[in-house]
């Protein structure tokens, strides 16, 4: 939990206009010798990438798979109608018995963690692809 004066720097940096915000910046950089800027990665020198494999890149999106419902169908509809926003009882229903089924094409990370997380608490076995 932040203490007392997190808080209330936060609330103070919460009220400002952007240009006081960006004058901020530029002053914390200044007092600390620090930049704000996000790092850029050089670009590789000709020849010197040739024998180094590319690294792989993150994922950010994932295809959130219900491979089985479990032996607890119900909870795990109840699990689909939280997750889902307007998911009627029956379309949840049939979500869960026509399992292995998509329950979310191209999820941010989180979000397909929390789904999996959820759903697996209900007792589904889930696939995050």
């Amino acid at each position: 939990m932040p203490s007392k004066g997190t808080e209330d720097i936060v609330k103070q940096i919460s009220g400002m206009s952007v240009k006081d915000l960006a004058d901020l910046v530029k002053t914390l950089e200044a007092e600390f010798g620090v930049s704000a800027a996000m790092p850029v990665a050089a670009a590789p020198v000709a020849g010197a990438a040739a024998g180094a494999a590319a690294p792989a890149e993150e994922k950010t999106e994932y295809k959130v798979t219900l491979k089985d419902a479990g032996p607890e169908k119900i909870k795990v509809i109840k699990a689909l109608r939280a997750l889902i926003n307007g998911l009627s009882l029956t379309e949840a229903k049939e979500k869960a018995e026509s399992a292995p089924t998509v329950i979310a094409e191209a999820a941010p990370k989180e979000e397909a963690e929390k789904m999996k997380k959820m759903l697996e608490e209900a007792g589904a076995k889930v696939e995050l692809a």
